[in-house]
């Protein structure tokens, strides 16, 4: 559970959808396609345009922090379903001089709307902006820091402060996403973590949480990307993936150079049993990176061959899911610790259904070796003492 808090607070802080040219707007698109030291430079003109201005401090702090999931590959919901989408390896957590810059963005929001609130305790864009700074804080804290409490703890002051907006400001919908994320996080923790002193109050209700995050993503103002697309990964986790497509696809008319959105595509129609769509989401990545087009280009090939061989895997497609998998563990080129250990646990999978046990257990092995932490290698374990058999389809 704690694996979906974490990944479920990556959409914690929702940046304002701007329409006029201006270098918000332009960070604005470069966030949403996923070209974020574009988007950071812009938030950084913001910054100097404006010394007293909340949001873009919060802005480019939250741009580092996705910047820095993005390189580790955690930013796939797929990895909300199940795999511990932040292990550990040498070289991927922030540099000291980004966590100090990524602190410093964060307590000059806080600054600035303390001070704005010290005039009037009543001022709504300070509360809102506060409270979008205590989200990226509590990201940051779960993310890098391990903090868990700490984490929950802002995450609970981010809350508060959007409750008071709403109470001022009814008709505010954007305030209401933190309120329907905590109501959804806090709804699945386990009982222990509910008698926390600083949940107390916070009962949380996951249905309520959904049902407020649809709302902001059809009345929202500011927040309705971030609804949607965290919408797309409680769909999926929630097995409501049918209702997840249409705001895939108007996400995907939106941002054509998030190349996650199609990854996320083909596995949602993977889900609802469309093989030839999952395939096909698959494909035009892969075409798009063979063109060179941007968002495309530098997408590793080791991930689009994990893609279509785990989709060929569910669907019996034995064979080509064995080729496209080889093609990942015998990368020269390094891949994240999630794709890495689930090719592996998959090729095992694979050698077990085709009975060649020697080769299956091997596998195993090096998923475990691969990333030992991660669930992957935890159920490789159970592999390797009792061959894998999948259950019949009914």
């Amino acid at each position: 559970m704690l694996r979906f808090f974490a990944a479920a607070l990556a959409g914690l802080l929702a940046l304002p959808i701007l329409a006029q040219d201006t270098p918000d707007a332009r960070g604005l698109n470069h966030f949403y396609n996923l070209e974020y030291d574009q988007a950071l430079a812009e938030f950084e003109k913001a910054e100097q345009q404006d010394a007293q201005a909340i949001g873009p401090h919060n802005h480019v702090a939250q741009t580092l922090l996705y910047r820095e999931m993005y390189r580790n590959g955690a930013l796939e919901t797929e990895l909300v379903s199940g795999n511990n989408p932040f292990l550990r390896r040498k070289g991927l957590n922030p540099s000291p001089e980004i966590e100090k810059k990524f602190n410093e963005e964060i307590q000059k929001a806080i600054d600035l709307a303390n001070a704005r609130l010290a005039r009037n305790p009543n001022d709504t864009g300070a509360l809102y902006g506060r409270g979008a700074a205590y989200g990226l804080r509590a990201n940051y804290e779960f993310l890098v820091r391990k903090a868990w409490h700490d984490s929950l703890r802002d995450a609970t002051s981010a809350r508060k402060d959007h409750n008071r907006v709403t109470e001022l400001e009814p008709s505010n919908y954007d305030a209401r996403f933190i309120q329907g994320l905590h109501d959804y996080i806090v709804g699945s923790l386990p009982w222990q973590w509910k008698l926390l002193g600083f949940l107390i109050g916070f009962h949380g209700d996951k249905d309520k949480g959904i049902h407020t995050i649809e709302e902001v993503a059809r009345q929202g103002t500011n927040n309705r990307v971030d609804a949607e697309m965290l919408l797309c990964a409680l769909y999926r986790r929630e097995e409501r993936a049918r209702q997840a497509v249409p705001l895939l696809e108007d996400l995907l008319r939106r941002f054509p150079r998030n190349n996650l959105l199609l990854f996320e595509e083909a596995q949602m129609y993977s889900t609802l049993g469309n093989k030839d769509k999952a395939i096909g989401a698959i494909e035009r990545i892969a075409a798009m990176k063979q063109e060179g087009l941007p968002g495309f280009a530098n997408v590793p090939w080791e991930k689009i061959y994990f893609q279509l061989g785990n989709i060929q895997f569910w669907y019996n497609d034995l064979d080509r899911a064995l080729e496209n998998l080889k093609k990942v563990t015998s990368s020269h080129n390094e891949v994240d610790l999630n794709t890495g250990v689930l090719a592996w646990m998959r090729l095992g999978q694979i050698y077990d259904m085709k009975n060649r046990r020697t080769e299956a257990i091997e596998a195993y092995r090096r998923a475990v070796a691969f990333a030992p932490e991660a669930d992957a290698a935890k159920e490789s374990r159970g592999y390797m003492s009792s061959p894998y058999r999948r259950e019949k389809q009914t």
